[in-house]
């Protein structure tokens, strides 16, 4: 059940053109997001997958991939073939110098 190895790209692999979706709660993303990401806490992933493509490229991304890579599996077992985890997460986003944006009026960090 749990024995399927979960695809992952570095922050350096995701091309612009890709879905990043950001399963992290309010305040994470509040604080400093990729510029475009798709917002979708983990937790409310189930109600909510009609909103995640199944036709093109899907990054998920949380701070450290944990949540994330979670989440790809969830989708992976519900018919999903084009997801990713992001690993190393925000922060190897952040540390790839990767562009961030805040929605808090702070300068954007990872939390």
């Amino acid at each position: 059940m749990f024995g399927q190895p979960v695809p992952a790209v570095t922050a350096e692999q995701v091309d612009e053109g890709a879905y990043l979706l950001d399963v992290r709660e309010d305040d994470e993303w509040a604080a400093g997001h990729a510029p475009g990401a798709k917002h979708l806490p983990m937790m409310e992933i189930p109600a909510r997958m009609g909103e995640i493509p199944d036709d093109a490229d899907v990054v998920v991304v949380c701070r450290s991939g944990g949540r994330s890579a979670q989440v790809v599996q969830y989708l992976m077992n519900n018919g999903w073939d084009n997801v990713r985890n992001l690993d190393g997460g925000m922060h190897q986003w952040a540390a790839a110098g990767r562009p961030l944006v805040s929605e808090d009026d702070q300068p954007p960090r990872v939390l």
